[in-house]
């Protein structure tokens, strides 16, 4: 059974994590009076995402998903400023070949431009692309995130 915890954005899983479950940080920022979102490309096949990834031992979920965040896009945030939007499924294609279905949990997080580095340890591997929520929703491909990314 899941460790459950609550939290102000209601209950959220604590570790043991689900094997399917992965950990997802929806960053944004307010860029000339607009909103905006952070996406990144994917190692693999270079379509844009939000920083996601496998729950970290010793973590809780909205941790592991700014750990994410500062691997993949060189963000440093609070995670306890980090608030549970949403949750959204997709196919994890693995090493063997074989299809995964995931369920990332979404903590969105407020940055700021001290927050937010070039140098971070997959800087050589990802791009990072700033645009609208609307925009983003356009760019990536899972439904229920599109859907999230609409509704800000």
């Amino acid at each position: 059974m899941t460790q459950q915890f609550s939290d102000a954005s209601g209950a959220v899983p604590v570790p043991p994590f689900p094997p399917d479950m992965q950990v997802a940080a929806l960053c944004w920022r307010k860029h000339k009076g607009r909103t905006e979102v952070l996406l990144i490309t994917s190692r693999d096949t270079g379509r844009w995402i939000v920083p996601k990834g496998w729950p970290i031992n010793g973590l809780n979920a909205p941790q592991s998903a700014l750990r994410e965040a500062w691997e993949e896009a060189g963000v440093r945030a609070d995670a306890e400023q980090a608030l549970y939007v949403g949750q959204f499924c997709y196919d994890k294609l693995l090493a063997n070949g074989q299809e995964l279905p995931v369920r990332a949990l979404l903590y969105k997080i407020r940055l700021r431009s001290q927050e937010i580095t070039n140098r971070y340890p997959e800087s050589h591997e990802r791009k990072r692309l700033w645009v609208t929520p609307l925009k983003a929703a356009k760019l990536v491909q899972e439904p229920e995130l599109q859907e999230i990314l609409r509704s800000l």
